[in-house]
């Protein structure tokens, strides 16, 4: 058994958030990774901004100013750079990053890098690709976020859903585009469709706070197209939104260069639901074009694969097998293992 301490200076959650409300993919990740490496026998501790001291499935939670450990196997810091270098004497510093790398590229996230030597850990290789090389950090380790088994266990639907389109991701993330997409191009072919935005600000804590305002512009955009199948039902839990899935024919989502893994896409797919997007940051090592989505270049082509998959029950039926079939292979486990490997011989 090894000691594996996370810390993490965001927003305010612990291991009960992830079942109380909407929460953000990096808050939902530390949850269950540190989860599934308690499962696995190991001593797991977390100190981030968390209210009270608690032991939650296993797992150690407790205040950064609280109780700080000064030993650890395996030291996570999680996004911050400040957090690097509170543990020195771990037996190996892990430094988790989840945003396009190219904010490490600043004096204080190198030097830190430079001097402690932590491996840095990518989500994936388009996330990985947004560090230099030639950047501090030779140690590189690139592990995807798994799948919570709550999405990879949702039951094949023999009969198709209703026309209906979702979108779970954040609105600034060209919800915009999409809904100009929808009302010219895809609704007016099927103006029995809806399409279901489960979407704002309160999924992001303070971040959300501060960009509440944008975001309410784009969903007063989202509001005028009622009367074109529009739905805004905000964010949800996860029991939820997978009782949701189960009722949507497409997830829609164009793609965004800050995303570096794409929960939402993730979650999804492996629910059984197709997804039409385009070539933007991580989009393509999500979605298998031609087999659980499509991957399309322009506009047109969005729209005219969307309307397919509305309206194609065979085609729909074909992709949401595949989706289940091929796209539940990497869950929260496989990730836990995978940081196993960071326990020192």
């Amino acid at each position: 058994m090894a000691r594996f301490v996370f810390a993490d200076d965001g927003i305010d959650f612990d291991g009960h958030s992830i079942d109380k409300g909407p929460l953000g993919g990096v808050e939902s990740s530390l949850i269950n990774l540190t989860k599934e490496l308690a499962k696995l026998g190991h001593e797991v501790l977390v100190r981030n901004h968390c209210q009270s001291a608690q032991i939650i499935d296993g797992v150690n939670w407790a205040p950064l100013s609280h109780d700080m450990p000064s030993e650890a196997d395996v030291f996570v810091a999680n996004r911050g750079d400040q957090l690097i270098t509170l543990m020195p004497n771990a037996g190996q510093t892990i430094f988790w990053t989840h945003n396009p790398a190219k904010y490490l590229l600043k004096r204080r996230y190198l030097y830190k890098i430079w001097r402690y030597q932590p491996i840095i850990v990518f989500i994936g290789d388009y996330h990985a690709s947004t560090y230099p090389m030639w950047a501090p950090g030779r140690r590189r380790k690139t592990i995807p976020y798994g799948i919570s088994a709550e999405f990879m266990n949702v039951p094949q639907l023999e009969t198709p859903p209703a026309p209906r389109a979702i979108f779970t991701s954040n609105p600034l993330r060209s919800l915009s585009w999409l809904l100009e997409i929808w009302e010219k191009s895809i609704w007016p072919l099927i103006p029995e469709a809806e399409f279901h935005l489960f979407t704002g600000s309160k999924t992001y804590g303070k971040v959300g706070q501060r960009k509440s305002s944008e975001m309410a512009s784009i969903l007063w955009l989202a509001e005028r197209l009622e009367d074109k199948g529009v739905v805004i039902r905000g964010p949800v839990a996860k029991s939820q939104l997978i009782e949701e899935f189960k009722k949507s024919r497409v997830m829609l989502y164009r793609g965004d260069v800050n995303e570096t893994f794409c929960l939402a896409l993730g979650e999804s797919q492996a629910a059984g639901v197709p997804a039409i997007v385009q070539d933007y940051g991580s989009t393509p090592e999500r979605v298998k074009d031609g087999q659980t989505g499509f991957i399309t270049k322009s506009d047109e082509d969005f729209a005219n694969a969307a309307i397919s998959l509305l309206k194609d029950d065979q085609k729909w039926r074909e992709f949401h097998l595949n989706c289940q079939k091929q796209q539940r292979h990497w869950g929260w486990r496989e990730v836990a293992q995978s940081f196993e490997g960071f326990i020192p011989k």
